[in-house]
């Protein structure tokens, strides 16, 4: 095992809170080493939204020109499409700031820039395939922490990597966490969500589309040339409804958004069907001395409005602000100041999540419950859908708060907002900005 490796800030896990936490320690003069398990960024179905707040962060940074050269689709509305038609629930064209939308980018390829910018600054060090398997501590169990044992996954050696401060940004399985006895307090969920691709044609919907009715829900993304699509589930009923076939499932989807009906032979079987095990839980300490978790590591969200990256790009803007000056002196970072990036992102956090569980609650837990079981209704739904997926629903037929978004469209900028902006946006240092750093 090769010992006496020595790093002052070491990130655990290469994700965007990762990635973006080691970019800024860097700038600020901080020697950081991220390890990341993998070979290379290449996971299909990871949270692809880049929104408003984290755009305005990258302009800060000086990466805006060279994010706007990756392949991308602006989402700039968001639609619920019932039975009776299609309603408008939020409007990104009413953001304050230049960036009126949603961008969405594969999460490679934002993870690739963010490192190819980080490897730039000479402070910083990014390990790929390596795994974190446990912690090091200064004298017995229940002391500091200082550092981490990781594996080369290339070869299966063993070594030891010690740090001033290690951060864990090891996502919802988080190691470090686990490693350290921190249990987070779950919310529970009702629901799983199948990932999968369906073909897009001109005359479509743009932008993201709910599909909503009394047995099933489903989340349609515009990619351009493809739907990235969501068919949510009952918690942990994933085997029972395999078990029933991709016919069974091809049924459930023509059914629910009939225009797809003929695009779904492109789903040959359940290998192109992807399960996302949904958990919404919160740390209740996000830091023991030595050791601060952000990102999924403290808090993992749910799936719905797809917030959880900025929210985690977010908690390390504000960790990299708070605790780079004291890294930068070379000095050991108490544990008081660890708690204060907690407090600065905690009731964001809290806030997001709540109106996640809300959501669960009132929105989904119904629909799933029915589509998740063998009987759930499969009858085709009835009216415009069927030959005009982007029919309005009239004005009588809508729900109330939807009938007031449509009466009063300057109402569609308050969802948009709270997805795309969101509670306490975080903004980079003034020594971390740069102007078009590579222009």
């Amino acid at each position: 095992m090769t010992k006496n490796e020595r790093t002052t800030c070491l990130v655990v896990g290469g994700g965007p809170a990762g990635l973006v936490l080691g970019l800024l320690m860097a700038r600020a003069g901080v020697e950081v080493t991220v390890l990341e398990k993998h070979a290379d960024f290449l996971r299909d179905f990871r949270g692809d939204t880049v929104h408003a707040s984290t755009l305005n962060l990258l302009d800060e940074l000086g990466l805006d020109d060279r994010f706007a050269a990756l392949p991308q689709r602006a989402m700039t509305r968001a639609q619920v499409q019932l039975d009776c038609g299609m309603a408008r629930v939020a409007d990104m064209s009413r953001l304050p700031g230049p960036h009126k939308y949603i961008a969405m980018v594969p999460q490679w390829d934002f993870l690739d820039l963010i490192a190819d910018e980080a490897e730039t600054e000479p402070s910083f060090t990014l390990r790929r395939n390596a795994e974190v398997i446990g912690l090091l501590r200064d004298d017995g169990p229940h002391s500091r922490v200082a550092g981490v044992r990781y594996r080369d996954r290339t070869d299966g050696s063993e070594h030891e990597l010690r740090a001033s401060l290690t951060i864990g940004c090891d996502g919802r399985g988080s190691v470090v966490a686990a490693e350290a006895g921190l249990v987070p307090r779950s919310f529970g969920a009702p629901m799983d969500v199948w990932w999968f691709r369906l073909p897009r044609e001109q005359g479509d919907p743009e932008g993201g589309v709910m599909r909503v009715t009394s047995g099933n829900f489903a989340v349609l993304i515009d990619r351009g040339d493809y739907w990235q699509a969501a068919y949510l589930i009952g918690k942990g009923s994933d085997a029972v409804l395999r078990r029933e076939g991709i016919d069974a499932f091809r049924a459930r989807l023509a059914a629910l958004v009939p225009w797809l009906a003929e695009r779904l032979a492109t789903i040959t079987s359940f290998d192109d069907v992807k399960l996302l095990d949904v958990k919404l839980n919160r740390q209740r300490r996000w830091a023991v001395d030595g050791l601060l978790l952000i990102g999924d590591a403290a808090h993992a969200m749910s799936p719905v409005a797809g917030v959880g990256i900025n929210l985690a790009v977010a908690d390390a803007v504000a960790t990299a602000r708070l605790l780079a000056p004291a890294l930068r002196s070379g000095g050991i970072v108490p544990l008081s100041m660890l708690r204060a990036v907690q407090r600065r992102r905690w009731w964001p956090t809290a806030l997001v999540q709540a109106g996640q569980r809300l959501a669960h609650n009132v929105l989904i837990s119904g629909p799933v419950a029915v589509a998740s079981s063998p009987a759930g209704s499969t009858a085709p739904a009835s009216g415009l859908l069927d030959d005009n997926p982007q029919g309005l629903a009239r004005m009588e037929d809508l729900p109330l708060p939807l009938r007031l978004l449509r009466r009063f469209p300057v109402l569609q900028g308050i969802p948009a907002r709270i997805v795309a902006i969101g509670p306490l946006p975080e903004h980079a240092p003034a020594w971390a900005r740069r102007s078009n750093a590579r222009a």
